[in-house]
């Protein structure tokens, strides 16, 4: 399916019924990453999953790539659907960037939320010289040598031993994403700011995911975010590292239809009375 807007139109997936369940991917994938998770949660929820812009069957923006214009992407799915209710927005890594900026900029669009294997604080110098090189790379190696690299970096030792295929799911996801989207998005991970001092204002229910051996989003930065989200709920996910919804997909999904189930059953109460 496709939302439809002045300057492209931007692919998303759709299944299940009742409160919606928007799912923003992580880079550098596209939302098959959540294939795991679309079928069983739409028990829950109306499942949404969008291709950000130049990832999977999004084609490429025209405009500046920034976390906030991803963001309004998202909305604009929501806005295709006229979905006008608070949703439940979920994301990992990247999806979990946008998640918070989307929350922080339209709080009332938000019933709740799902930060897996994310964090809050902008990139370091350090980080941003990484990224910048990355760039260098993906442009002069091409993609296949890019996403080969970056799955080194993104799941635990174990994964490789024991889950072949998902290694390799997840390393085609990557090389079917473009060189420009890439790199497009690479500038807007360098360029966000810093969503940490508007933590403290988020009141809706929010569940935090981090696997307990994600290096690029460790355990610590997931302690973060719980200390400063009043009331969230921080789960460690067992053997998996930065894909966690890939590497331990069951412990993932029952931790995620549990705050699903239970805004279905908030909502439901609300009519009833």
């Amino acid at each position: 399916m496709e939302s439809t807007e002045k300057e492209f139109a931007l692919h998303f997936e759709s299944q299940g019924t009742g409160p919606p369940l928007l799912l923003i991917h992580g880079f550098p994938l596209n939302s098959r990453m959540w294939a795991g998770q679309i079928a069983p949660l739409s028990n829950h929820a109306q499942v949404l999953a969008p291709d950000l812009p130049g990832f999977g069957d999004s084609p490429i923006s025209d405009t500046t790539y920034t976390v906030e214009r991803y963001a309004e992407d998202c909305a604009a799915v929501l806005d295709a659907l006229d979905i006008l209710e608070p949703v439940t927005i979920g994301g990992l890594s990247m999806g979990g960037y946008i998640a918070l900026r989307a929350v922080e900029r339209n709080p009332d669009r938000v019933r709740a939320l799902v930060l897996a294997d994310t964090r809050s604080e902008a990139d370091t110098n350090e980080a941003r010289v990484k990224r910048s090189a990355s760039i260098r790379a993906v442009k002069l190696e091409g993609v296949p040598t890019f996403a080969e690299n970056f799955a080194k970096a993104v799941f635990a030792p174990e994964t490789f031993t024991k889950q072949p295929q998902t290694i390799a799911f997840i390393k085609d996801l990557m090389r079917s994403n473009t060189m420009l989207g890439i790199s497009g998005t690479l500038i807007a991970l360098a360029a966000r700011t810093d969503t940490t001092p508007s933590l403290s204002r988020i009141s809706v229910p929010t569940l935090i995911l981090v696997g307990e051996h994600d290096a690029l989003t460790p355990p610590a930065a997931a302690e973060s975010l719980h200390k400063h989200i009043k009331d969230s709920t921080l789960t460690v996910i067992p053997g998996a590292a930065h894909m966690s919804n890939v590497e331990n997909e069951a412990a993932f999904n029952k931790a995620v239809a549990e705050i699903a189930a239970a805004t279905r059953v908030l909502l439901d109460n609300l009519v009833v009375r």
